[in-house]
């Protein structure tokens, strides 16, 4: 039976395990570590381990220091011992959820890390994933696995004495990057397979944000965040589609947007650019179209935005090798440059980033291709692609008036878009990034 009643995950000094620490995981390690926890980090990857434990960030925008007091103050430590969840009151599941080659959900990380925690399970602990995913996740998948401990969650429990350990789902809501809403402002969506479970998340987040949304399931919760970035995805498709059709009309779509959002209802601005990046947009619609088919139900504006995104390096490249054209070159052979990798603006995130689809089609179509990006002076492998080989070019301006396309894929702070146009012979712009840019204009062309 539980060691505690729900409104006990509301106090300080709770023994906290996250498992992930990742993009999502560290930032919520560190609040609640923050607030008055003891935060262990449960990693697969022994050099985050590793760092975590020196004080150390491998994340552009988590400062090495705030990491380094929690450490020296003994409110975080990280671990690859698994063991040690036996120890935690609360366990906080934030691991990958990607898609496979066929675009059909892989929840290997999740259903592997379930059994990890149903080896070291306790009565009365609180689990809770936040790993995005299709509604059922929580109840179909992870709370069979966790009684095979021989502890069980009913989901018919209305009270704490009639379940044995306590089980949630909470989406990660993490914006890497934006300083403007910080985990701790970002309303928390819960919602458990008990009553019970529902309770004790919501004292255990209560603490740590600001404001706290419960909703009457665990399914219910994990629909709220595909409903989130799916309104995204099929927003972003729509503007990607006109602006194709604003290039055929020789309008300028970024204007147009622009001018409508000046609306003071009834319309919110979404941006087009050269495809989607980051660990949600671009996956979690996927994710609900393939559990949409259990009920025999067509998700069809799910899977033409997902089309319509897909398509935008295919884009990319057209346009790129259309405007090499029209100054008599091909791009086959054509010296290209690369800038910005990261999926958004100011981010060290690679993660789905429609850079590296561009990357591989500029290859493919026979160009010499080279990159920039602050964030990334090396490629890392990925899960799809190899480009370990290539190391990032300094765009200086004598490196720059070497190529016969400059391509801006991300539109990072740092760069002198002047001097970018005034060096390069032809500047291909996919985000908008050259507007201010008042001379040499006939230099760009923005696709």
């Amino acid at each position: 039976m539980p060691r505690r009643s729900p409104e006990e995950f509301a106090r300080a000094g709770l023994r906290v395990g996250v498992i992930g620490c990742g993009y999502v995981g560290l930032p919520l390690a560190l609040r609640f570590a923050a607030i008055g926890h003891r935060v262990t980090g449960f990693d697969t990857d022994p050099a985050k381990v590793a760092a975590l434990n020196a004080g150390q960030s491998y994340i552009g925008h988590i400062p090495a220091a705030q990491i380094a007091a929690l450490v020296a103050d003994g409110r975080l430590d990280a671990t690859g011992d698994f063991s040690r969840l036996a120890a935690m009151d609360t366990i906080v599941i934030c691991v990958p959820t990607p898609l496979d080659e066929h675009r059909q959900p892989d929840l290997s990380f999740v259903e592997n890390t379930a059994r990890q925690i149903a080896a070291a399970l306790q009565p009365g602990q609180l689990v809770v994933l936040e790993s995005t995913t299709y509604p059922g996740t929580t109840d179909e998948l992870v709370r069979p696995i966790l009684e095979t401990s021989g502890l069980r969650c009913p989901p018919e429990a209305t009270a704490a004495d009639a379940t044995d350990f306590y089980l949630a789902f909470s989406p990660e809501r993490e914006d890497p990057g934006n300083r403007d809403y910080t985990l701790d402002r970002i309303p928390k969506v819960v919602g458990g397979v008990n009553l019970p479970s529902r309770q004790a998340a919501e004292a255990f987040y209560s603490r740590a944000v600001a404001r706290i949304v419960p909703v009457s399931s665990a399914r219910a919760a994990e629909m709220v965040k595909l409903v989130e970035n799916i309104f995204r995805s099929v927003n972003i498709a729509m503007v990607n589609e006109l602006k194709l059709l604003a290039l055929r009309m020789g309008l300028d779509i970024w204007e147009i947007i622009e001018a409508a959002a000046t609306k003071p209802f009834g319309f919110m601005p979404f941006w087009p650019g050269p495809g989607l990046g980051g660990h949600c947009i671009p996956v979690d619609p996927f994710y609900l179209a393939w559990k949409a088919r259990a009920y025999d139900f067509p998700t069809r504006f799910i899977e033409l935005a997902g089309e319509i995104n897909t398509a935008m390096p295919y884009h990319v490249v057209e346009a790129v090798a259309a405007a090499l054209n029209d100054r008599q070159k091909s791009l086959r052979g054509a010296r290209v440059l690369v800038l910005g990798v990261a999926y958004k603006r100011d981010v060290d995130d690679l993660r789905e980033s429609p850079a590296l689809k561009i990357l591989e089609l500029l290859v493919a179509r026979g160009a010499v291709v080279d990159y920039h990006d602050p964030y990334f002076p090396h490629l890392p492998r990925t899960r799809r692609y190899d480009f370990s080989h290539l190391s990032a070019v300094e765009p200086t301006p004598e490196r720059l008036a070497g190529y016969d396309c400059v391509l801006i894929v991300t539109d990072h702070s740092c760069y002198d878009w002047e001097a970018i146009v005034r060096a390069a012979p032809l500047v291909v712009d996919t985000r908008n990034a050259t507007r201010g840019v008042r001379t040499h204009r006939e230099k760009i062309v923005r696709c």
